[in-house]
């Protein structure tokens, strides 16, 4: 059993014990629990390091680095911002739309966006849908196929890969300028290939029997685009604007 006396030499042992913990001026120097992590073995500028093969201890970057905010965008801004030189967003991409910049374009954005807006574009990725249809309580991600996102520019898309929106996080670290223009052409076929009327359909794809699903059962036939695969998706609605690859 434990006395009165004793509890009240423990309580006073702690008060003296937190009452040192306050912060305080001194011209001691500080204790250094671990030494190691404080004073490490460093070089000092333009001092030899027999280390390296030159001899020097200063490094140069590695090729094709930049350090942060670094970066020139005076130049070939509607490349790397995505906005002309009155700094509005670039109506359409600066790329040449191919059919390998499209299959990059499927593969980053199947990465990377369709976990939110979903493999047709339509807001209803996993994260979304998930959870036996409740989701994760994430804000509701758009969908592409609305008149807003159809009329934004190339640019603006671009800008959003960049640097995010709203409750959208910036994809500027994981996503490199090309991939972000590839992505960007992707989600335009996207769009297309849900926004598409008869007359966007060549006159032998219309004379086509309807009943020709590929062996896709009740499905829609496939697009393929070299090897792009769009699923159920009408081929000339996505062909159009797509320059032939040529060497």
């Amino acid at each position: 059993m434990i006395r009165t006396p004793h509890l009240l030499l423990i309580g006073l042992v702690g008060t003296l014990t937190l009452a040192g913990c306050r912060g305080m001026t001194s011209e001691e120097p500080p204790i250094h629990l671990n030494r190691n992590m404080d004073y490490q073995q460093r070089f000092e500028e333009q001092e030899p390091n027999p280390f390296f093969a030159d001899g020097a201890a200063m490094r140069m970057p590695v090729p094709g680095t930049v350090a942060r905010g670094q970066l020139r965008t005076t130049q070939n801004a509607d490349l790397t911002l995505g906005r002309n030189p009155s700094g509005a967003f670039v109506s359409t991409s600066p790329v040449p739309v191919t059919e390998a910049l499209l299959a990059r374009g499927q593969e980053r954005y199947e990465i990377y966006c369709s976990v939110c807006h979903g493999l047709a574009g339509d807001g209803r990725g996993i994260i979304m849908t998930g959870n036996g249809g409740q989701g994760y309580g994430y804000v509701p991600a758009p969908s592409y196929h609305t008149d807003l996102l159809r009329g934004v520019a190339d640019g603006y898309l671009y800008n959003v890969i960049a640097n995010g929106v709203r409750s959208m996080p910036s994809y500027g670290h994981e996503v490199s300028p090309d991939d972000r223009w590839a992505i960007v052409a992707y989600i335009r076929a996207l769009q297309r290939s849900q926004n598409a009327t008869a007359a966007d359909v060549p006159q032998p794809e219309r004379e086509r029997d309807p009943c020709d699903t590929n062996g896709r059962g009740n499905d829609p036939p496939a697009v393929v685009i070299g090897e792009l695969i769009l699923p159920g998706r009408p081929l000339a609605v996505v062909r159009d604007g797509v320059e032939e690859e040529t060497g």
